[in-house]
């Protein structure tokens, strides 16, 4: 990720003329490294409109059609972007000069400097018809898009690749979707150009980005593709040509699967430059299923590291354990999710000391069994709910200053949201080796839903708006983003994260 992404610099407030073209209309998103903008290119004091088909600027300004093409010069959107990194300007700007073309690219038309005498910001603009965001988009996507997503991604690292173009780093944030689904590469993260084609492994690191990537927007149901995009995101396909024959082989493996009712969604917010929380999701054999919830702690390349080492070790480790014996009983299964737990912990405390610095995480786990029992682990307060009738019901316990003062009557649970060391936790996951983790077992019930979020969510939407924002909607890919946006109007002081489990009809009973 972009390390100029923790200096963001103030917003363009709307109505701001940039460049000779362009009045933004509103911000519309952050994220990690970039700001994005809705803008226009309609300037009534211009002398003259520019053409967006054939670029010729020397159309009146009261013409409909351009005088060259016989384009329509109607107002036209955009969608701007701005960067910031300096170490990027030169490397992104020689990338437009080249002027690539491929169907799964939406190059930019316009790419300049802010200001212009002496720049801070790069600004790149691409053509705007209604698509939406994928940073917008909960996961998962069905198996179709995001083999879809795949392909044509591949292909363009390809084109780039042999054009000498070798990506910074490839995130979600570089795709827009269009109302058909298909997905559209853009604002790209450059990290070099050079002038004949890059050796067929130098994008390796983006081919296991773009693992990551696919492998989060995966339904949980589709085991054999949440394998498959794991290998990528290891290393296992270095080149394009590797990816896309094992691409081809997997889908004649596992074709297409119906997709999950579950949600998962993670936000920076509208004050962190960086995303430290992370999620995950894996089915550990049939009838038990893991989610886990982490919020990082240590700043860039400490608690971006240490939540996603959690989350990421917690689910291979249970599901490592279970992967030993036959379907374990409840008891055992129990067992499981805290070792796995406690590994998690013990991992993060001793890549700390290898590093020689300080990180840690917040974690909540919830290991579903049967659809039937439900259980749920933390350290710190990242929290676990259950919505049952339409209530919401907290079912883990915050490891905080503020909870034991609330514990202890010397705080009302009103005072502690707002109180200046509501940010003191007694408990993180990665601090001290072998740490005391509290596990809370769940009777579930048919229509019941599980929420597991980090303190982003619930320390800006009070218990009351989640619940009724929950009761709402029952499709829990649209509850996902209605509760990023009231974190968002809470203020967004902070990373929002939150998957949301379906609990259907009731199945046989549990062995004891």
């Amino acid at each position: 990720m972009a390390s100029g992404s923790r200096n963001r610099p103030p917003v363009f407030p709307p109505g701001m003329n940039l460049s000779d073209y362009y009045k933004v209309e509103r911000l519309v998103r952050l994220a990690e490294g970039r700001m994005y903008y809705l803008v226009n290119d309609h300037r009534p004091d211009r002398p003259h409109r520019r053409c967006w088909e054939c670029g010729d600027e020397s159309n009146a300004s009261d013409a409909t059609h351009c005088g060259s093409c016989g384009a329509s010069l109607a107002v036209r959107r955009f969608v701007l972007s701005t960067r910031w990194e300096r170490s990027s300007f030169e490397a992104y700007l020689a990338f437009f000069q080249r002027q690539l073309a491929h169907p799964a690219f939406l190059a930019p038309c316009d790419v300049f400097p802010y200001p212009e005498d002496a720049p801070t910001q790069i600004c790149s603009v691409v053509p705007y018809n209604n698509e939406t965001f994928l940073l917008d988009e909960p996961s998962p996507l069905p198996i179709e898009q995001l083999i879809h997503i795949a392909q044509r991604t591949i292909g363009l690292l390809a084109m780039f690749a042999f054009n000498g173009v070798r990506l910074g780093w490839l995130h979600r944030s570089n795709f827009l979707l269009r109302e058909d689904g298909e997905a559209l590469f853009y604002d790209a993260e450059v990290g070099a150009v050079s002038e004949g084609p890059l050796q067929p492994d130098a994008i390796a690191e983006q081919i296991q980005q773009l693992g990551a990537l696919l492998r989060r927007y995966t339904p949980i149901e589709d085991q054999g593709w949440q394998d498959f995009f794991a290998e990528v995101e290891e290393g296992t396909y270095p080149t394009t040509a590797d990816f896309g024959q094992a691409l081809q082989q997997e889908f004649h493996k596992h074709g297409r699967q119906t997709t999950t009712e579950h949600a998962g969604m993670t936000d920076v917010g509208l004050h962190r430059p960086l995303n430290e929380d992370n999620w995950g999701w894996g089915r550990l054999c049939p009838g038990v299923e893991v989610f886990v919830v982490c919020d990082g702690m240590g700043g860039h390349d400490c608690g971006e590291v240490a939540s996603k080492l959690a989350g990421d070790t917690l689910l291979s480790a249970a599901r490592r354990r279970v992967n030993v014996t036959p379907r374990p009983p409840l008891d055992v299964l129990e067992n499981i999710l805290d070792e796995a737990f406690q590994e998690g912990n013990n991992t993060i405390k001793s890549n700390a000391e290898a590093r020689g610095n300080d990180m840690g995480t917040t974690m909540v786990a919830c290991m579903v069994v049967d659809d039937q029992v439900a259980l749920c682990a933390n350290v710190g307060d990242s929290r676990g709910y259950l919505i049952r009738n339409g209530q919401l019901h907290q079912i883990t316990r915050d490891h905080s200053l503020v909870q034991r003062m609330v514990e202890q009557n010397r705080l009302t649970p009103e005072e502690a949201r707002n109180h200046p060391h509501s940010n003191i936790l007694l408990r993180t996951v990665g601090t001290e080796r072998n740490v005391e983790i509290d596990i809370f077992r769940v009777e579930l019930e048919a229509g019941d839903r599980l929420l597991l979020c980090s303190d982003g969510l619930w320390g800006e939407v009070e218990d009351a708006e989640i619940e009724s924002i929950l009761n709402h909607h029952e499709d829990n890919r649209v509850p996902s983003r209605e509760l990023i946006r009231a974190a968002h109007v809470g203020g967004g002081k902070d990373n929002i994260t939150l998957i949301l489990i379906h609990i259907p009809s009731r199945p046989p009973p549990v062995e004891a």
